[in-house]
Parts: C-alpha cells; sequence; structure tokens
C-alpha cells in the first residue's frame, strides 16, 4: 500500500484548508477569541457541540461525496477510517488538557488569560502537526518499515505512560524552563494577557510567554505520540490531517469542558496508555494479522469508556 495515495482531490485539500482558516478567524475576531475573559462550562460545552458537530458534518459530507465518486466500499471504509482517527485523537488530547491544566496550576496563571495562551497554543499546533503529518506519510510510502518503528515507539510510549501515570511532572523547571529563563529577560508577574513589555527601552517577556513556550513544547511532544498512532488506522494523508485537525481545533473547548472535573477523571491517564499499547502491538503484528479498523474504533471506545465509568466509580466512593 503506498502511504501518499489519497483520495482527496488538490480541491479538496484546499476547501478544507479555506475552512480551518475561516473557523480560526471566526474564532479570534468574531466570537471574542481575542478577549480576556474567563470561560464558562456552559460556553465551553457549547463549543465542545459545535467543533465534534462539525468533524460528524465533515465525514458525513466526505462519505456521500466518496460514495458518488469512488463507489460507497471506499466511501464506507474512508469515513470509518476517518471516525476512528478522530476518536484516537480526541481521546489523546485529553491527555494534553491534563497536562496543561498542570502548567497553568504551577504557574497560577488566572483563567480570563488561559484563553488567549490557549489560542496560540492550537496554532501552534496546527502547524507543527501538518508538517509533521505530510513528512510522516512522505516517508511511510518511501519506506514502510517504518510503521513498525512507530509500533514499537507507541508500545514503549504507553507502558512508560501505565507505570508513571500517578506521577506529576515538575513543569515550573523542566529544561524547556530553565533554557528559556538562562536567555530571554523575564520581568515580573502582573502584566495581564501581555506577552511582551518594554522597560526603560528594553523588551521584557512576561511570565506568561514562558508558559506558551512550555504549552508548544507540550503540543509537540504529543504530535510525536499521537501522528504515529493514526497512521496505524490510515496512511491516507487527507484523513490523517483531517481527524487531527478537527480533534486539535477542539481542544480549546476541551480544556475549559474539563478544567473543573480533570481530578474526577484520574484513571482516564490508564485508558489512555491503554490505547497506545494496543495501537502499538497492532502495528507490530501487522506482517502477521491485519486488525480491522472496526476492531480498533470498538477497543478503543470500550478502553476510553471503561476508564472514564471506574474514574467516576472510584470518585464517588472516596467522596462517600
Amino acid at each position: 500500500m503506498n502511504g501518499m495515495e489519497s483520495i482527496a482531490s488538490a480541491p479538496m485539500w484546499a476547501g478544507f484548508i479555506a475552512f480551518v482558516v475561516l473557523m480560526l478567524a471566526l474564532d479570534l475576531f468574531v466570537f471574542g477569541g481575542n478577549k480576556a475573559h474567563k470561560v464558562s462550562v456552559k460556553e465551553a460545552g457549547l463549543w465542545s457541540l459545535v467543533w465534534v458537530g462539525l468533524a460528524l458534518l465533515f465525514n458525513g459530507g466526505l462519505w456521500w461525496y466518496l460514495r458518488d465518486t469512488a463507489g460507497a466500499a471506499v466511501a464506507d471504509a474512508k469515513a470509518l477510517e476517518f471516525f476512528s482517527g478522530y476518536l484516537i485523537e480526541k481521546a489523546l488530547s485529553v491527555d494534553n488538557v491534563f497536562v496543561f491544566l498542570l502548567i497553568f496550576t504551577a504557574f497560577q496563571v488566572p483563567r480570563e488569560y488561559q484563553r488567549r495562551v490557549l489560542i496560540y497554543g492550537v496554532l501552534g499546533a496546527i502547524a507543527m502537526r501538518a508538517v509533521m503529518i505530510l513528512a510522516g506519510a512522505w516517508v511511510v510510502s518511501e519506506f514502510s518499515w517504518v510503521l513498525y518503528v512507530f509500533g514499537a515507539f507507541l508500545l514503549f510510549t504507553g507502558m512508560r505512560m501505565l507505570v508513571a501515570a500517578d506521577a506529576e511532572p515538575d513543569v515550573a523547571n523542566n529544561w524547556v524552563m530553565r533554557l528559556a529563563r538562562r536567555h530571554l529577560r523575564v520581568a515580573d508577574s502582573g502584566h495581564g494577557e501581555q506577552f511582551f513589555v518594554i522597560k526603560n527601552g528594553v523588551r521584557y517577556v512576561t511570565p506568561l510567554f514562558l508558559v506558551l513556550i512550555l504549552i508548544e513544547a507540550t503540543d509537540l511532544v504529543f504530535a510525536v505520540d499521537s501522528i504515529p498512532a493514526i497512521f496505524a488506522i490510515t496512511t491516507d494523508p487527507f484523513i490523517v490531517f483531517t481527524s487531527n485537525l478537527f480533534a486539535i481545533m477542539g481542544l480549546r473547548a476541551l480544556y475549559f469542558l474539563l478544567v473543573d472535573v480533570a481530578d474526577r477523571f484520574h484513571l482516564l491517564k490508564y485508558g489512555l496508555a491503554m490505547v497506545l499499547v494496543f495501537i502499538g502491538a497492532k502495528m507490530l503484528i501487522m506482517p502477521w494479522y491485519h486488525v480491522p479498523v472496526q476492531a480498533s474504533l470498538t477497543v478503543v471506545a470500550v478502553l476510553i469508556a471503561a476508564s472514564c465509568v471506574a474514574s467516576l466509580l472510584v470518585t464517588r466512593k472516596t467522596e462517600k
């Protein structure tokens, strides 16, 4: 199978990229994404529904278009690949949310300033993923054995997550922060949502800018985990790119939706770790057995749902 073979034509790529730019522009300039305000759970819930709804609408449109142009079998297969990829990316982005929460807590960033940092975080994540997906798709098409390297990497990452699921990383003192503090002039706190300030004609970065650097670094780490995971489902660059971007664009809304209940889902990390272990194993056994996409989707959904339900049951028991 050639990794770079895609069901998408140039107009489909152009149309999707135009849609992403339009949605980001609307979010930033029309719906107040660039104004400092505390995002309520209701607002976050509404935006989460919008993003999930748009992803499902896109998938429906893709299926309908392909059914007419490529036949029902291709349409069904690609729609299922998109949905599976979207579910995996959405699940893995929950782990992003937990780390974002740790970062904002460690640096005591007020809720109303978190929104701006997350907007730039999402823009950075989109740019990084676009580059990594296209590079990954090319590498897979040229050297198909790379999929086994991806598989081994995911298996290792999942195992490491299982072992260290309860360990709290020291985000304020990691190497990214030490490097930034050594090479940048950092102002004291109290500059609202500004990233830069001028004092006595000298430009300083604010602590909020350090938080942004850390968020971008986190995005990069998660992209390295999640992109190999979706190549286990499909090597079609268009499906990989669109499902990834839909999951990422809903990331900020998901953050504000989960921020107050994150501690209730403390077992979800184990579910996500098991998802990575399963996907890694699935990629490694490919030469002998190809796990159908439906089976992958079912396993991933069951692991995530079970860890959520278990979290809620345990939390309820301890509250009692």
